[in-house]
């Protein structure tokens, strides 16, 4: 009996055990309950520093006075910010880089020029502001700096232009043709000019220097502009020359009377007038031999010709010359003393 007795007493202490330990272990956890209420808020903490509109940097452009406005105004009237050619241009490839200001600016970050273009901008833009400034880089009129003044090694002729912040227009005001470029198939000492027989417009880097290779042709020495010497060459000439810059973009007399005091306008002594005169002659000459025919765009254009009709280098030059003179565009201003060389040996090649 006493033996049963153990046998059942230790039955409830396994089994109390078995219990106790049950009890001990921590079973799956449940699904959470609701959300309890909000706490009561805490103390408010210490006021921050006040901070008033003239602390933003955003304000050292965008104020109250019209250092925006005015030069959207005046740049509205220049033919950067007025032209279509952006449109009709920007999104070929071969034209991206000086006809879109977007795909400009990339270019430049890139390090590159016109002719590395691998696509053309899908969504081209006038050259605006953010074309040639650092627009929102560090939000202050830290800014305004340009985009790139270092020195242009142009594309054709591998010439350097140095010409402070003028290396900025640079970058796109370079020839991007010379005379050889239309060297006859057959008989590489002639040329077989197209109805355009020029630089592709805004050749001004490649006056300045002097460096269009129609100076072999009509065996002149090229030499560059003394315009070269004007603080920052086209801002310098084009925008002014002190801390207001002139967003129109046109030359300044201001500029002009600082080594010509007497000058009142940019005709400096009848040069202008004195070279185009010559430059009718050269036109005249051109006309009587057949070399140059009226334009259904205005003005005239190269007759084109063949192997078989190919211009000798002189006469070649001579007819280059004349559309080096209208691509340029400034009167001749650009190199004056370059124009005159240039159009006098034209027209003994005429002769």
């Amino acid at each position: 009996m006493f033996t049963k007795k153990m046998f059942v007493l230790l039955g409830v202490l396994v089994l109390a055990t078995v219990v106790i330990t049950a009890c001990g272990t921590a079973g799956p956890a449940g699904p959470a309950g609701p959300a309890g209420p909000e706490g009561p808020a805490g103390p408010a903490g210490a006021a921050g520093e006040s901070v008033s509109v003239a602390d933003l940097t955003c304000t050292e452009c965008h104020n109250d006075t019209a250092i925006i406005s005015s030069k959207k105004a005046s740049w509205n009237e220049s033919l950067h910010g007025s032209g279509v050619a952006f449109i009709e241009e920007g999104g070929n490839k071969s034209c991206a880089f000086c006809h879109s200001g977007a795909a400009f600016s990339a270019a430049v970050a890139a390090g590159q020029n016109f002719s590395q273009l691998e696509s053309g901008d899908a969504n081209p833009t006038h050259q605006d502001c953010r074309t040639c400034h650092q627009i929102h880089t560090t939000y202050t009129s830290a800014d305004w700096a340009l985009e790139t003044t270092a020195p242009v090694t142009t594309v054709t002729s591998k010439a350097t232009f140095d010409g402070g912040a003028g290396n900025l227009c640079a970058n796109c005001h370079q020839a991007r043709r010379y005379m050889a470029n239309f060297a006859d198939k057959v008989d590489p000492t002639k040329f077989a000019p197209t109805a355009r027989f020029n630089t592709h417009y805004s050749a001004q880097a490649d006056v300045m220097m002097g460096s269009v290779d129609v100076n072999a042709a009509l065996g002149v020495e090229g030499k560059a502009s003394p315009h070269m010497k004007v603080e920052d060459t086209c801002v310098g000439c084009h925008m002014g020359l002190g801390d207001v810059k002139v967003h129109t973009f046109g030359a300044q007399l201001e500029t002009c009377v600082t080594c010509h005091s007497d000058a009142t306008s940019t005709d400096v002594g009848g040069a202008t007038t004195a070279l185009a005169d010559k430059v009718k002659q050269l036109e005249e000459a051109l006309l009587a031999k057949g070399l140059i025919a009226e334009s259904a765009e205005g003005g005239y254009a190269a007759v084109p010709q063949k192997e078989a009709t190919a211009l000798d280098a002189k006469t070649a030059g001579a007819l280059f010359t004349y559309f080096l003179y209208e691509e340029d565009g400034s009167m001749g201003i650009h190199n004056i003393a370059y124009f005159n060389t240039l159009v006098d040996a034209a027209l003994e090649a005429l002769k």
